[in-house]
């Protein structure tokens, strides 16, 4: 039969050199979202009965759609929480692509299940968690705490015996997927409300504590403050209680890996589940989150699927699609998995500990700075201030003049109330020196 779908050589050639480039260059800082009028006219009708062609197609790619968004892979990069690929990870995530591995269940992907699984055990050994313990990589952290949160609840009907167990406890910074995942689940949640530095401890989250909670969800690095949750005291109450623990540690619970941070996380040996995502601050490209349960077993009783057509998928290995809410699924551990063999863990621990030293670094810069107040932090990485005599307009119109020129992605949140600039370094190659120079145009 005729190849219905004919592509030169040569066309493949040139994608694979400009990934090289791009690779080895990295994004441009003055790339942007671009309005749907500024889009519509190149992108509008690209998709056409008779096809445009390889050439045009990736014209389109390189000098229209790559342009109109946001390159959270550069250094001054440094709102939300931002991803920091190495090119060790980004140019094998290339190759992975190509290799079209199906790693939902041994069977389609032993060995690429089998490297994840390395990765996984990775990190859990630094959460102190033994031989029982493992998971899978989803595709971000929504749904890995979604995973996690159905494997508590079906774990406490199995040991409880209880069907009424409909809500979950967390803390008012709790990242904004414990609520979508609550409305999935048709959940309630408990909110408990986070002391000055944004954490929640054992005794707040003891007094908002009714019968009807099947699970508590630590923050192990609160998004917008950086906090990590009093974790030793929710655990010594879920122990308590009957409860099952969740980590959310999808952005901070990179931090394990530094001797220095690692204290904040004393407790996490108890929890019962753990999120973090490698394309947030362990260097691997969108999109990973490792969910790992202490006992895999709880995840595999809650997600594993029945029907006819999977009799025949080998029940005696690991199957990715036991511990999740998914099926199909690439190998997206992979990434990590060989940046780590690459490097080595001892080149992770130096990175993570590198850009801690370059958030405390920002963070007292601001502080010496007249006119600039710090609010708060460094919190792992995150870093709030406010600048003393501008409005929230100024600060807006500063935020979007510096994030278009490239100078600095530093857009505004709320914090207690008022609008404040927040920071977030995930990146060991940020120039704090480069920062704070940019940083000092707030103050007349």
């Amino acid at each position: 039969m005729k190849d219905p779908f004919p592509f030169d050589p040569a066309a493949t050639d040139m994608i694979l050199e400009w990934t090289a480039r791009r690779i080895a260059d990295g994004p441009d800082p003055k790339h942007g979202a671009q309005g749907f009028a500024a889009l519509e006219p190149i992108l509008g009708g690209s998709i056409t009965a008779d096809g445009i062609g390889g050439d045009a197609a990736f014209g389109l790619f390189t000098n229209t759609i790559v342009p109109s968004t946001r390159p959270f892979g550069h250094p001054t990069s440094l709102s939300f929480v931002a991803s920091a690929p190495s090119r060790a990870a980004l140019s094998f995530d290339a190759a992975l692509g190509a290799a079209g591995i199906f790693a939902g269940n041994w069977d389609g992907g032993a060995g690429a299940i089998h490297a994840e699984n390395q990765a996984l055990r990775w990190i859990a050994d630094l959460a102190s968690w033994g031989d029982s313990a493992g998971g899978v990589f989803v595709a971000g952290g929504t749904l890995g705490n979604l995973s996690a949160l159905h494997a508590a609840r079906e774990w406490h009907r199995r040991t409880h015996g209880r069907r009424d167990r409909r809500a979950v406890l967390c803390s008012s910074e709790a990242h904004s997927s414990i609520a979508a995942v609550a409305r999935i689940m048709d959940v309630e949640v408990i909110l408990v409300p986070a002391d000055a530095s944004g954490r929640m401890s054992g005794e707040a989250a003891k007094a908002h504590l009714d019968d009807h909670v099947f699970a508590i969800v630590a923050n192990g690095g609160a998004t917008n403050c950086g906090a990590v949750d009093d974790i030793a005291g929710l655990a010594d109450l879920a122990l308590t209680h009957g409860l099952w623990l969740h980590v959310d540690g999808a952005y901070g619970g990179a931090a394990l890996a530094d001797p220095v941070m690692r204290p904040a996380f004393d407790g996490i040996e108890k929890a019962d589940s753990l999120i973090v995502d490698p394309h947030k601050w362990l260097f691997a490209p969108y999109d990973s989150c490792a969910l790992i349960y202490r006992d895999a077993g709880h995840g595999a009783a809650a997600h594993g699927q029945q029907a006819v057509y999977l009799d025949t998928v080998d029940k005696t290995h690991w199957n990715p699609s036991d511990y999740a809410l998914h099926l199909t699924r690439r190998a997206r551990g992979l990434p990590l998995w060989y940046a780590l063999a690459t490097h080595g863990t001892r080149a992770y621990t130096q990175a993570i500990a590198a850009t801690r030293e370059v958030a405390e670094e920002i963070a007292q810069g601001i502080a010496d700075t007249q006119g600039l107040d710090l609010l708060l932090g460094p919190q792992l990485t995150v870093i709030l201030f406010r600048p003393r005599d501008m409005s929230e307009n100024a600060m807006i119109t500063w935020a979007e003049g510096h994030r278009r020129s490239g100078a600095l992605l530093c857009l505004p949140t709320r914090w207690r109330g008022e609008m404040v600039f927040r920071l977030c370094i995930v990146n060991p190659q940020t120039d704090p020196d480069a920062v704070l120079e940019t940083l000092k145009t707030l103050v007349p």
